[in-house]
Order: structure tokens, then C-alpha cells, then sequence
């Protein structure tokens, strides 16, 4: 007997939610509405026979095998989102890879290029991965993150280096009282206390504080979490800026930590001289030394 298929609307779903760890938010970034989106989470915990999230009445938490399976479901529609692509755009398309921690900044950084260069168009596609190899991947530039200062042999563009600081929903601070580290869950963006290990460091705060914690597969998810009031993250204030213009979150602290870590936007060193390629070269260049400038 052939085997039943998994429920794929379940599966993407279930990606999308992990992301909001909300399932209006989900609902909004689907199209559809948020009883869909529970209904079609349900649909994959019966096939799966387990729970891929706990319901909290403040929102959502991934399960420990929820947690599991979230990278690998991840990876094979990053897979099919990049086959796809490649069969709808037309060769002249520029092929960008990014991991999807850089797309809180990314994103708005493309959208102001193709205002400014309607001409070119760019396909994206997102991974949990953080290097490149033009020779083994279809991709014309990748975003990628590294703890070189020099990433090897493509040409690059260092995009800015990763400064770390606390990021905490209003919902759940009032900036107007101090604030007590000791009052929240810390949020990972990995399954390790680095990143927190060394903003405590550089604010002379004894890691013991970490009591309680939550730890996630990416900082975008952890950021995620912060919006919807779970705890405090650690974060790029590179990525929250957006965040923090609008609301969503802010600073609790003033202190903040150069991590060593870098993004770069990288380019197969043999298409630096594509006209378009070099034109978002040159675009991003400026862009740099436009945010650079002291005012």
C-alpha cells in the first residue's frame, strides 16, 4: 500500500508559524485565515503523531521535537523555493542566496534598489546556511556570514560588522522603570548562551542571571519571539532597526558588543564586470559610505 502523503500546506504552515511563533501573524504572512493556519498545524501534528508546538495563552512554543524537525522541513522547501525560481525567472535574473537571519535587513535594502534599478531584477532565496560555493551552488551573489575579515577568493563587500545588544517588546517593559535583566526568559538565537555570554561580559553582569532561558534555531526567530513578548533577545541591532523605528522593540540597555562576526555580500570573482551585477555592486557601495558618513 503507497504511503499517504504529508499534509504540504501542514508542513509550510508549520514553517511560517515557527517563524511568528504566532499563528495570526502566520495567517497574515499565508494569506488565509488564522482558524486555516491552526487548522492545517493540526492536520500535521495528527499525520506526524505528535505535538510540533505548545499553546500558551501568550502565544506559541515549538516542542522539543517541533524544534527537531523545524531545520530539515526548513531546508527542503528553501530547496523547492530555489528550484522553482530558477524555473520561472529568466536567465537574466541575478540569483542572491541569504540566510535568513540578514532579511530584516536585506529585505528593505532590495527593495530600494529596485526603485532606484527597476532594470534589475533579483531572485532570492533564503537558507539556515551562512557561507557559499559558487562552484558547487547556482547562485550569481550570496549574503553571507562569517568571522573572517577576509572572506576567501570571490569578490565582497563587507555589509556591516554584527554589534549585539538586548531587544525587549514594550508589551512587556516600561522604559520609563529600570530595568531588571533578572526578570526574563533570555532568548537564544542558538542552542548555546554565546551571544548572551558575551553581552554580560562586556556589561560586567554575571552569567548566572541566565536562569531561565529558551533557545532558538536562528536569531530571526528569536527575534521573533522577543516581538511577541516571550523574554529578551540578543540581537544585531543591524537587523532590529526597522523594529526599533517602528515599536515592535526596543533597547533596554545601552550597551552593546562587537561580536567579531561579519556580513558580507559576496560575487563569483569572474561576474564583477556583469553590467548588472556591477550595478548593485556600485549601489551597495554607496549605500555604505552613505550610512557611514557622520551627519
Amino acid at each position: 500500500m503507497a504511503k499517504r502523503s504529508p499534509p504540504f500546506n501542514g508542513l509550510y504552515s508549520f514553517i511560517i508559524t515557527a517563524k511568528h511563533l504566532n499563528f495570526t501573524h502566520a495567517a497574515e504572512e499565508l494569506f488565509v485565515t488564522q482558524g486555516a493556519v491552526s487548522r492545517q498545524i493540526a492536520a500535521l501534528e495528527s499525520y506526524l503523531g505528535f505535538k510540533v508546538f505548545h499553546r500558551h495563552a501568550r502565544g506559541l512554543e515549538l516542542t522539543d521535537k517541533g524544534k527537531d524537525i523545524l531545520p530539515s522541513m526548513k531546508q527542503a522547501f528553501d530547496q523547492i523555493m530555489q528550484t522553482t525560481q530558477q524555473a520561472m525567472h529568466p536567465s537574466t535574473d541575478i540569483k542572491m542566496k541569504a540566510p535568513t537571519c540578514s532579511m530584516r535587513w536585506l529585505v528593505p535594502k532590495l527593495i530600494e534598489l529596485e526603485n532606484d534599478h527597476p532594470d534589475i531584477q533579483v531572485a532570492l532565496t533564503t537558507t539556515t546556511e551562512h557561507g557559499i560555493n559558487f562552484e558547487t551552488e547556482n547562485f550569481d551573489m550570496a549574503v553571507v556570514f562569517s568571522y573572517d575579515d577576509k572572506p576567501d577568493e570571490s569578490g565582497s563587500i563587507k555589509l556591516f560588522d554584527e554589534q549585539l545588544t538586548p531587544v525587549i517588546s514594550p508589551t512587556i517593559y516600561n522604559p520609563q522603570q529600570p530595568f531588571d535583566i533578572n526578570n526574563y526568559t533570555f532568548l537564544h538565537p542558538s542552542k548555546n548562551h554565546s551571544d548572551w555570554a558575551l553581552w554580560l561580559n562586556e556589561a560586567e553582569i554575571d552569567p548566572a542571571v541566565m536562569v531561565k532561558n529558551q533557545f532558538f534555531e536562528t536569531m530571526d526567530l528569536s527575534i521573533s519571539a522577543a516581538i511577541q513578548g516571550f523574554g529578551v533577545a540578543i540581537a544585531d541591532i543591524n537587523l532590529v532597526k526597522e523594529d526599533i523605528i517602528t515599536g515592535r522593540l526596543i533597547c533596554p540597555s545601552t550597551i552593546s558588543v562587537n561580536s567579531g562576526a561579519h556580513y558580507y555580500l559576496r560575487y563569483a570573482e569572474a561576474l564583477d564586470q556583469t553590467p548588472h551585477i556591477a550595478k548593485i555592486v556600485d549601489w551597495l557601495n554607496a549605500q555604505i559610505s552613505k550610512t557611514s558618513t557622520p551627519d
